[in-house]
């Protein structure tokens, strides 16, 4: 008994330890992930804000409606980006337009950014040179990959931001906390 608890204490002392290695092994793919988390928050907020008939919205009729710029995250941007950074096969999904309801958007949305976390999770900075295919039949590295996404984010969170004050409504990162 005495050396089973003995070895359990041990193991849970030297627990922390371990975390903190994997930590420093990784420093690049953690940042990504961090931002992915950050960015995963802040467009599922926004996505939650904009009240459900504003959801076909759009500032001029060249650009997106909102419902257009959620639709496109799930599938072209969450769903593939996520897959090619990391090499997981995609989800399968049901199809997603900007004229769907907002709440089946945003359970679309969240799925997509579920396995975004999922997916990142995988990489490893080791692996961040490595070669994958990628839009139009180019080579990157799941580095450039990882980096495009988070920024694809960045820029539809943006979007978003400006849909939603031309709608009155402040954007998540706007809100005082």
């Amino acid at each position: 008994m005495r050396s089973t608890l003995g070895t359990t204490l041990l193991a849970l002392c030297a627990l922390p330890i371990i975390v903190v290695a994997a930590q420093a092994q990784n420093p690049v793919s953690n940042g990504i992930r961090g931002i992915a988390q950050r960015q995963t928050k802040n467009i599922v907020d926004a996505a939650e804000e904009m009240p459900a008939d504003k959801y076909g919205y759009k500032p001029t009729p060249a650009q997106m409606s909102y419902g257009d710029v959620v639709a496109h995250l799930i599938k072209e941007g969450n769903n593939y980006l996520c897959s090619a950074a990391s090499g997981m096969k995609q989800p399968d999904v049901d199809k997603f337009t900007g004229t769907d309801p907002k709440d089946k958007l945003v359970a679309g949305l969240k799925a997509s950014f579920k396995f975004c976390e999922t997916a990142l999770a995988q990489i490893q900075d080791a692996q961040l040179g490595d070669s994958i295919d990628f839009f139009g039949g180019r080579k990157v590295t799941k580095a450039v990959a990882g980096l495009i996404t988070v920024a694809d984010w960045a820029d539809h969170y943006s979007q978003m931001a400006i849909y939603l004050r031309l709608n009155g409504l402040l954007p998540p990162t706007a809100k005082k906390a």
